[in-house]
């Protein structure tokens, strides 16, 4: 975790320290947890400072290999892509004309200032949802609110109903809705939505550089 995020955070030491114990007892039963230790906080690995665009996911990938800390992305070896990340590549290319990558690592986008953060941040292996109302949205809560209370250019991407609650906690800044990206609802409102194209005009519009969505090849 980022100095910063420590010290905007600490206030939730308590919490935290709760959550490190519930996931001790997971491992401790033989469930496990994921994603692997060393990533739980990775999105905050990013500085405070340093962050301009939010995109909001639900909780970690439940299979295991897939969650790697990041919202929506993978390691770079998986194979098939998950099924949303598939259609925000999809989306991508409709949008600004970018081919789909061929790996799922979005790292490229955190290094540049997106921060990638799940609202549950752990999930047990194979059980969707399983850590919701644990804790982690108190943690994410505290995120998001001090991203939107800031001085900062930021803007916000709030795929789905679940990411659109947390509205409220960005009032005042730059928000982009639509459905979420998962087949059950992408051909509802996610699919033509240009979300990375609106990004960039509004980051353009409050005097910051523009995202390159693009991802490397190696």
């Amino acid at each position: 975790m980022a100095p910063d995020w420590a010290a905007t955070l600490a206030p939730l030491n308590d919490t935290l320290r709760s959550l490190g114990d519930m996931l001790s007892t997971e491992y401790d039963a033989g469930i496990g947890f994921l994603p692997p230790p060393t990533q739980v906080l990775r999105a905050l690995g990013t500085p405070m400072a340093d962050i301009k665009v939010l995109i909001v996911g639900q909780d970690p990938y439940p299979t295991p290999g897939h969650s790697v800390g990041l919202a929506f992305s993978v390691d770079k070896a998986t194979r098939p892509l998950p099924r949303s990340l598939h259609n925000i590549f999809k989306e991508l290319q409709s949008d600004l004309g970018i081919a789909p990558s061929a790996h799922g690592d979005l790292s490229a986008w955190a290094n540049q200032g997106v921060l990638l953060l799940n609202r549950v941040l752990t999930v047990a292996p194979g059980d969707a949802g399983s850590h919701r109302r644990r804790g982690w949205e108190t943690v994410t809560e505290a995120v998001i609110s001090a991203l939107a209370a800031r001085q900062q250019p930021l803007v916000s991407v709030l795929w789905g109903k679940d990411a659109q609650r947390l509205s409220p906690l960005l009032a005042g800044t730059a928000v982009i809705e639509s459905a979420h990206p998962s087949p059950l609802s992408a051909s509802r409102g996610f699919f033509g939505s240009k979300p990375f194209s609106r990004v960039n005009e509004s980051l353009r519009t409050q005097g910051s550089a523009a995202i390159d969505w693009s991802l490397p090849v190696a």
